[in-house]
């Protein structure tokens, strides 16, 4: 049998390009003889990531609509006909014998050629509130696996699987971690740590949070992990004592996991994955600043099921003192955000997505 070809396509940003390369990954270890083919936007991140996971790509020259009227959306016409041209010879050489969608401007004309030629295609959808592309693919492709509950105001029921978000292997056993992550992390065993997390690149508002907070957290005796991010380093780097550590980027986050008693996030998508898998009490913060408010619709997800607490940016200084603090003195409501958190994870979601792809290729 000759090897299958499978061509992918997601980028834009992590939330989108992490899942293409997990999905990949799987895929590879499954068909070790399978060639793969990725596709992404000329400009965007994915042209960089996605060959430092070793896998080839191709860019088209797309990108999204801009809200304001702007030269670049006079382009986007011009920009789409060609993207369209482009998967079709792409496609015409490769010949794939699946196409995969994560998200991100370049699924959308790769995924609709593709459909177009009889492909079997899947789409992944990681917010519970669906992305444009995905919205515009879904009645084109066969199957959509999506992260969240109530995915049919969005996708055809018929074609829904509910199968989560890829998550990093490194997390399914953290609760063994405990005493590396203490040592690692150079922290007091009997003291209690909070985890701050922003991003790789940070987030201004979560930053400018946890400096008012400060004298809090030394009253409250806390051992505090910071990850400021990329653009916020030199502001905050010099703030660290000995219970606050300022941190650019967290290279093990497993064990930043491991070490935490409670967690302050960003509600991206994969972020809200890996904290149901890690299964300790979080505060979302999500970022009104994403297309569609959709950080604040995944952080509900999770509220509503009394499984984390979520508080709006334009809400921090009247209610996070008091509702930190809470939580803080309550064990008990950390252990309820626990185990609800944790009921809510897919640990086993790449699997299942590549077990749908071998669903369309009629793999037995």
């Amino acid at each position: 049998m000759k090897p299958y070809k499978f061509i992918i396509s997601g980028g834009g940003t992590g939330g989108h390009i992490y899942p293409a390369v997990a999905i990949a990954n799987e895929l590879k270890y499954r068909y070790p003889d399978a060639k793969f083919l990725f596709v992404g936007a000329k400009d965007r991140m994915e042209m960089e990531k996605i060959p430092q996971a070793g896998y080839k790509i191709e860019g088209l020259w797309i990108s999204g609509l801009q809200r304001s009227l702007s030269f670049k959306n006079l382009m986007f016409p011009f920009k789409l006909i060609s993207s369209l041209m482009r998967s079709r010879n792409i496609i015409k050489k490769f010949k794939p014998d699946a196409a995969i969608g994560t998200g991100g401007y370049a699924s959308a004309p790769l995924l609709k050629v593709a459909s177009n030629k009889g492909i079997p295609c899947l789409i992944q959808e990681q917010n519970s509130h669906a992305g444009i592309t995905n919205k515009w693919l879904a009645g084109k492709v066969q199957k959509i696996c999506v992260a969240y509950e109530k995915m049919e105001r969005f996708f055809p029921s018929a074609k829904i699987v509910l199968t989560g978000n890829p998550v990093r292997q490194d997390l399914l056993e953290i609760a063994s971690k405990k005493e590396q992550a203490l040592q690692f992390f150079n922290l007091k065993s009997e003291k209690k740590t909070l985890l701050v997390l922003g991003g790789s690149l940070g987030a201004g508002k979560i930053n400018e949070l946890i400096k008012r907070s400060l004298l809090l957290f030394a009253e409250k005796e806390l051992q505090v992990i910071w990850q400021c991010g990329k653009y916020y380093e030199e502001t905050y780097r010099d703030m660290g004592t000995d219970l606050v550590q300022i941190h650019t980027f967290l290279n093990r986050m497993d064990l930043a996991y491991a070490a935490a008693d409670i967690i302050v996030s960003r509600a991206g998508a994969l972020s809200v994955s890996e904290l149901c898998l890690v299964g300790k009490p979080v505060i979302f913060i999500p970022s009104p600043n994403v297309t569609e408010d959709h950080q604040t619709k995944n952080a509900m997800a999770i509220s509503e099921k009394n499984a984390a607490l979520l508080i709006k940016e334009s809400e921090l200084e009247a209610k996070f003192e008091t509702e930190f603090s809470a939580l803080l003195a309550s064990e008990d409501l950390r252990r309820t955000f626990s185990e609800n958190i944790k009921k809510l994870a897919k640990p086993n979601a790449t699997r299942d997505i590549v077990t749908e792809i071998e669903k369309l290729l009629k793999v037995s």
